[in-house]
């Protein structure tokens, strides 16, 4: 089995299950060394800090040890024939909530306010969908048509909790292939919608921003469906500034 270039969506994890695999087929039994970071990053056609992530993630697990500047060495054969997903057991393993060494709490009942909602997606969700545009995959490309149908069927039924919307925004970041874009629009959107968002939207939702809505989306999925990262870029930010600015009209 000779390594190939993979697609580029979560990079990290597709290399450490690829270079599990060749260790399984003993292509790289134990006490021999995996080719270089640099040669694995060439051969893949992925950038070293991605196949530096899953090499770590594999040493985390015992599977290899990571020597700097002299190479990394096998372990041990994996012991999962059916080849779980390696970053994600890492990542499940070292989650433990917040570090007890921090005075910060994760406190998920209390609403952000609904500018400082819009401001930080603002920021954040342009290159999320840039991202998705360069990374999403057929399955997930799906998930986004599905989460926009919804979205329109919510329109259509006067929905006033939108899950289609901020499904298909979640989809973008899911889509990313970026775990900490994900987590942050998941906590972003994941929970119930606020009271003050809830009358902020009440008050000042026009009766057509719903179908303006759902056409910004529509050219947002275009974009990522095209593998126009510039595009979802863009589009994604005119959205979210339309937003904004309907939210603050006097």
């Amino acid at each position: 089995m000779a390594l190939e270039a993979i697609q580029s969506r979560r990079l990290y994890s597709q290399i450490a299950d690829r270079l599990c695999d060749l260790i399984r087929r003993g292509d790289y039994p134990p006490g021999s060394y995996l080719p270089s970071e640099r040669e694995l990053a060439a051969t893949l056609e992925v950038s070293r800090s991605s196949v530096r992530e899953a090499l770590i993630a594999m040493e985390v697990l015992g599977l290899v040890t990571v020597r700097v500047g002299a190479g990394v060495a096998v372990l041990r054969v994996p012991d999962d024939a059916a080849g779980a997903d390696v970053m994600d057991r890492v990542m499940r393993m070292s989650q433990s909530g917040p570090d007890p060494e921090l005075p910060v709490t994760l406190d998920l009942s209390l609403e952000i306010p609904p500018f400082s909602l819009l401001q930080a997606r603002r920021l954040v969700e342009p290159e999320t969908a840039a991202l998705a545009a360069e990374n999403a995959s057929p399955a997930q490309i799906d998930g986004l048509r599905a989460a926009f149908e919804r979205n329109l069927r919510d329109n259509r039924e006067g929905s006033r909790t939108n899950p289609g919307d901020r499904q298909f925004h979640i989809g973008i970041a899911q889509a990313s292939g970026n775990p900490a874009y994900e987590m942050l629009m998941t906590l972003l959107l994941g929970h119930r919608y606020g009271a003050m968002f809830q009358r902020l939207q009440g008050l000042y939702t026009p009766e057509d921003m719903p179908f303006r809505s759902e056409q910004e989306h529509w050219e947002i999925l275009k974009a990522i469906v095209a593998r126009d990262t510039e595009a979802a870029r863009s589009r994604m930010a005119l959205h979210l500034d339309a937003v904004i600015a309907i939210f603050a009209r006097e």
